[in-house]
């Protein structure tokens, strides 16, 4: 509401003193397929060419903004931040590569970033293109003079709110051109080398696209395989041979830390490449089969619905269930996913529910199982050893020591036992100065706060993981405030070297990989005559407390199970617990 009522104002007098008061204007306007906002979109004609013109605006109240890296500035205050003019130009291209009515008309879309409240010797800029203009508060005859340059003054007010309901009114969808940025990028990636069942999958899902076409059918492939089965470079070989034939695909996780590091790393150098890895709710008010083919990575984590704490009440009210909107918006939609990796209430990815969902929805259903194991030193028996430590699986039997189960092909793991938490750190930090990455993770059972900054001093985590005289912090909280200085964001501590140090939890975890892991047993699981016994009152994990009790210890299990998983090289336990202490060291012997 402050921003509104600082920042409109003050756009809305300089149109009216640019004779533009009868542009359309639309407020808050959501880019397709994701939750990302433009703040204001004016709608309207070119003056020169007579054609439909729009206009991205981002707004900023700053005063100041340094600059820090070559698209990144500082702002008092805020800390880092993108550069508003960077920023709106990834709109207007995003926009752009989404929209294939204006695929051919690049030059109808102008983007400009205004800092009504600073002026120009206060903010760094030394880029300026169509989409990407910035104006300060000593600039407004030349803003004023840009928006007369690419909207036509004194256009009749239906002409333009004509243009505003075209604009509306696009269809979106991946265009050609984006497609063959997508596919340049990723097909030099020289790791998506497929193997076995892999291969299997993605010729499956590759003829479904090609059935699809030519006789008009649906088809959804689930993909099941356990971690390190290589379900996500199933994902993005996929993703780059689609675009690669000019097929609208896109790639989704309901995963925050996952998206993002996808973003990070798959999309590195890319900034266009980046727009295709989206979340699960990004599809929320889509239109249907606006999508050939959608790849649902970590299909495990796909939820009830997709309303937040965010959504409109008008949206809210008409939400259906999210994996109806997965399977509406794609022809071929593609689900990978592992049961044994679902690990919150509400979680409902699993084969049966997405079968039934799909079959609803009159696609024809196709199952690949994953039997290769890519992870975990490529082990044929960790998953089993994991699965009978647990009791996850049924029919896996009772659990057996490492010893006695690991045969001649296992020798690409080391699994053990540490213990304390001090000597479990030491085994992973040893491991870790030899060769590879290493991490730490514990169930989450203890508080988790906000950084602390003492006067006069640098911010800092709170050590809450507290066991004996052993004490360390969390990994960061995603968009805590203040920003820790070398500390990972929280989307970022499996894959930063700077994330050990700090513990991690399923939520920072999941989807992840390191060589070296350090597994924490916490007092929410723990080792009774001979069973597993879940303690609900001993978790502070907030969504996981509200499951019913035979839900909790299932989801208990498979946090661990996801824990346990995380190591390529190696894994070490550890337990708060002594009973469990003992066992664990019994069964890593």
């Amino acid at each position: 509401m402050r921003s509104w009522q600082n920042s409109l104002p003050v756009l809305f007098r300089d149109l009216v003193d640019a004779g533009l008061g009868d542009v359309e204007v639309l407020l808050e306007h959501q880019l397709p397929h994701s939750k990302m906002r433009i703040d204001v979109v004016l709608c309207g004609i070119h003056p020169r060419t007579d054609e439909t013109s729009y206009v991205f605006v981002e707004l900023k109240q700053w005063s100041r903004a340094e600059a820090l890296l070559e698209s990144v500035v500082t702002v008092p205050g805020l800390g880092r931040k993108l550069h508003p003019a960077e920023q709106v130009r990834c709109y207007c291209q995003y926009f752009l590569d989404h929209t294939p009515a204006l695929a051919d008309r690049p030059r109808t879309v102008h983007g400009i970033a205004y800092l009504h409240n600073a002026r120009r010797a206060d903010v760094a800029s030394d880029r300026i293109d169509d989409y990407g203009r910035l104006f300060t508060l000593d600039e407004r005859a030349k803003l004023v003079d840009h928006l007369r340059s690419v909207l036509g003054v004194g256009c009749r007010r239906d002409v333009n709110r004509t243009a505003g309901d075209d604009f509306l009114t696009f269809e979106h969808r991946p265009t050609k051109a984006f497609l063959k940025h997508v596919a340049a990028e990723l097909q030099d990636r020289k790791q998506f080398v497929l193997l076995d069942d892999q291969k299997v999958a993605y010729e499956i899902v590759l003829d479904a696209v090609v059935r699809s076409k030519a006789a008009m059918t649906r088809t959804a492939v689930i993909v099941m395989g356990g971690p390190g089965s290589g379900k996500s470079v199933i994902a993005l070989s996929l993703v780059a041979e689609l675009a690669r034939r000019g097929v609208e695909v896109a790639h989704a996780t309901g995963s925050k830390a996952f998206t993002k590091t996808m973003r990070k790393y798959g999309g590195k150098g890319s900034t266009r490449l980046q727009g295709t890895f989206k979340y699960f709710n990004s599809f929320m008010t889509a239109d249907p089969s606006s999508l050939q083919v959608l790849v649902c990575d970590e299909a495990h984590r796909i939820r009830e619905n997709s309303v937040s704490r965010f959504t409109p009440k008008q949206a809210r009210d008409q939400a259906r269930r999210q994996i109806d909107e997965l399977l509406a918006v794609a022809a071929v939609p593609v689900f990978l996913l592992d049961e044994n990796q679902v690990v919150r209430p509400g979680e409902m990815g699993t084969e049966a529910d997405i079968a039934a969902a799909a079959e609803a929805a009159g696609c024809k259903v196709e199952v690949v199982r994953l039997h290769d194991q890519l992870r975990c030193g490529g082990s044929v028996s960790y998953d089993t050893w994991v699965a009978r430590l647990l009791g996850l699986g049924g029919e896996v039997g009772p659990p057996i020591p490492w010893s006695k189960i690991a045969g001649p092909l296992d020798e690409g793991i080391t699994v053990t036992s540490a213990p304390s938490p001090a000597q479990l750190e030491k085994w992973v930090l040893a491991q870790q100065a030899e060769d590879g990455t290493g991490r730490l993770a514990a169930g989450y059972c203890w508080k988790w706060s906000n950084p602390v900054q003492p006067e006069g001093e640098a911010p800092r985590l709170v050590e809450d993981v507290v066991i004996g005289d052993w004490r360390r912090p969390w990994n960061a909280k995603a968009d805590a405030k203040p920003k820790v200085p070398d500390v990972p964001e929280s989307d970022y501590w499996a894959t930063d070297e700077r994330g050990f140090g700090q513990v991690g939890c399923i939520y920072t975890a999941q989807g992840f990989e390191y060589d070296w892991s350090g597994v924490i047993f916490g007092p929410d699981l723990v080792r009774r005559d001979g069973r597993w016994v879940a303690i609900r009152e001993l978790s502070k994990d907030p969504d996981l407390r509200r499951a019913g009790d035979l839900h909790f210890a299932a989801l208990v299990k498979n946090t661990y199970k996801v824990l346990l998983t995380r190591g390529m090289r190696g894994t070490a336990v550890c337990s708060t617990d002594p009973e469990t202490q003992a066992f664990l060291e019994e069964m890593a012997s």
